[in-house]
């Protein structure tokens, strides 16, 4: 048996350990192109609140490795042609900055692992934040971004099979919702990011497609929003700065209103 597939087997539940070890990236084991447009097609036609736009949709690779790319629109000009690198952005960012069971001290607040949505991250890199300056690494490739490095890159090739993005790391660090980590038996194998309406309505669409793929198998992977059956949920306790500027979340995770913002404490629970 080949180390991919031990790694596998391991992150559907059969046992395996992978404490003090690094996972093998592998395309492979994420859902397809045609799995991921489905599953984009079908979140967007769900009540998102919003403005009710088309949306692009990313998957990555837990070593951030682009696998695909789609939209929901009927070509790749339905939906903010901008919205398609940030949606590659949001996967990147949940995958960067969300672990997995097995892979944290003991000692940890979060034992069996923490998932943070990009949602999760706005308060935290505001001014004052705990986690300022993060929005400013990891830049983004922008030749893989447009042209997968060449100087022809096709612009009617964006959102297919083909996607310049495909097979590279894109990079990319965002901080407001629409990305969130997958999980298999409570590891993480990857991350999925959404764009192309209000940034509440991307983490809802892009919730409700981890669903619909079944990477929202946590296990005892833990999260900041205070709801054990939504881990990694978009938080909305900002209050107003009595000193005027950025609001204050109370809990230091939280996430501005949208238009429309959507219910989100009605989206799927994740799997325990």
């Amino acid at each position: 048996m080949n180390l991919k597939h031990w790694l596998l087997s391991g992150a559907l539940g059969v046992g395996v350990s992978l404490a003090g070890s690094a996972a093998q990236a592998s395309c492979s084991n994420l859902p397809g192109w045609s799995e991921l447009k489905s599953a984009l097609q079908n979140a967007v036609a769900a009540n998102n609140g919003g403005l009710g736009f088309h949306m692009w949709g990313t998957l990555v690779d837990i070593d951030g490795t682009v696998c695909a790319v789609a939209f929901s629109g009927s070509n790749f000009t339905a939906q903010w042609l901008g919205s398609r690198v940030i949606s590659a952005q949001k996967a990147n960012t949940a995958n960067d900055f969300s672990l997995g069971k097995g892979l944290t001290p003991p000692t940890s607040l979060f034992p069996g692992g923490l998932a943070l949505s990009t949602a999760n991250l706005y308060s935290a890199v505001q001014p004052g934040g705990s986690l300022f300056g993060l929005q400013f690494s990891n830049p983004v490739d922008t030749k893989v971004a447009y042209n997968n490095g060449q100087d022809d890159g096709d612009a009617f090739s964006f959102g297919t099979p083909n996607d310049p993005m495909v097979g590279r790391r894109i990079g990319g660090v965002n901080v407001f919702g629409g990305g969130l980590a997958l999980y298999a038996g409570g590891i993480r194998v990857g991350g999925v990011g959404v764009s192309g309406d209000t940034s509440c309505t991307d983490h809802s669409v892009a919730w409700r497609v981890r669903h619909g793929l079944g990477l929202d198998k946590f296990a005892t992977v833990g999260g900041v929003s205070g709801d054990n059956a939504r881990p990694d949920n978009i938080i909305f306790d900002i209050k107003p700065n009595p000193n005027g500027g950025t609001g204050i979340s109370a809990g230091g995770f939280g996430h501005p209103t949208c238009i429309n913002t959507p219910d989100v404490s009605k989206l799927p629970p994740v799997s325990h």
